[in-house]
């Protein structure tokens, strides 16, 4: 049957791979994780008390976000398999890419607010309840959501405008713009331009307020005489620090590297890693490292109190 003409074609993941059924299933596994290590560590921060502080929620934040990531990618990746299609519409393709990177840079922001959150507590410790109090932490997350919204809202809006007379294969498992873009047979070499300079300031005040937070940060650390308060203020960075590394290294990657360093078999590569692995990663670097956390998932798990109520 001829495809309508309005439909891109989706390369995907699977036309290179030897083993498309066993990837297939490696992804859904993966998939399955990643919403259940985040699910159960949102479950984790809302049910327990003492979880109820600005840094866990903005983690719970985090995971919300990687959650709707990997969502928008993977579910249509494995149905398009087990059906045997490999087409999403004009309409379904700026709405996956307006998510996407509204998503992406939502995310940019909230881990410099994360930074920024851990500068207050270990620098103005005397000043952090007062200086991080619940609204102030809401209106740091409602700028987070808004800029990554104005982001994709400017990227989609542009890309899904230009003439697309080329072929309609996206050399992508998803409508990522860079992979759109080059489908159009119009000059897009202004829109690049101005897309690399948007990327630029998304990435540079993120970075910005991360690299001056944890400066300070590493400051106050050195000058500490209490060698747990220094180990305890260590371990909670550096797994946030994971994190940025992670992210920000594919973003700078996929938006920043001139087209000569790309190949579209190396930004799938990329891109399986940062929407598919990374938010199976977090909740493990935020739970297996973090005493909190682990503490209130046994104290979820412990059967104790029932057996008590059964004595009584």
């Amino acid at each position: 049957m001829r495809r309508p003409w309005t439909d891109f074609i989706l390369v995907g993941l699977f036309s290179q791979s030897q083993h498309p059924s066993l990837l297939c299933v490696a992804i859904f596994v993966v998939f399955l994780m990643a919403l259940s290590g985040n699910a159960l560590l949102i479950l984790l921060i809302h049910s327990n008390v003492q979880l109820h502080t600005p840094m866990y929620f903005f983690i719970s934040q985090l995971s919300l976000v990687d959650m709707m990531y990997i969502s928008i990618t993977v579910p249509k990746v494995l149905l398009d398999q087990m059906l045997d299609v490999s087409t999403i519409s004009v309409p379904e393709c700026g709405i996956q890419m307006f998510l996407y990177v509204t998503l992406g840079g939502s995310e940019h922001f909230l881990l410099a607010a994360m930074a920024y959150d851990r500068y207050m507590a270990i620098c103005h410790p005397l000043r952090y309840p007062m200086l991080m109090n619940h609204r102030v932490c809401l209106l740091l997350v409602s700028g987070c959501w808004f800029l990554g919204s104005v982001d994709g809202f400017m990227l989609t809006s542009i890309t899904m405008t230009f003439p697309f007379c080329k072929s309609r294969k996206i050399h992508h498992f998803f409508c990522e713009v860079p992979a759109v873009m080059k489908l159009s047979c119009s000059d897009t070499s202004l829109y690049e331009t101005l897309m690399y300079l948007c990327c630029v300031l998304m990435l540079l005040i993120p970075v910005t307020v991360i690299s001056v937070s944890y400066s300070c940060i590493l400051l106050i650390i050195h000058r500490m005489n209490s060698a747990e308060g220094r180990r305890k203020a260590l371990a909670t960075c550096s797994s946030h620090m994971m994190v940025v590394m992670l992210f920000y290294g594919a973003a700078v990657y996929n938006y920043m590297l001139p087209s000569s360093y790309h190949t579209p078999q190396k930004d799938m590569v990329v891109s399986v890693f940062y929407t598919i692995l990374t938010p199976v990663l977090n909740p493990l670097i935020y739970s297996f490292r973090n005493k909190d956390v682990t503490g209130a998932l046994r104290k979820m798990l412990s059967v104790e109190p029932f057996f008590r109520e059964t004595v009584k």
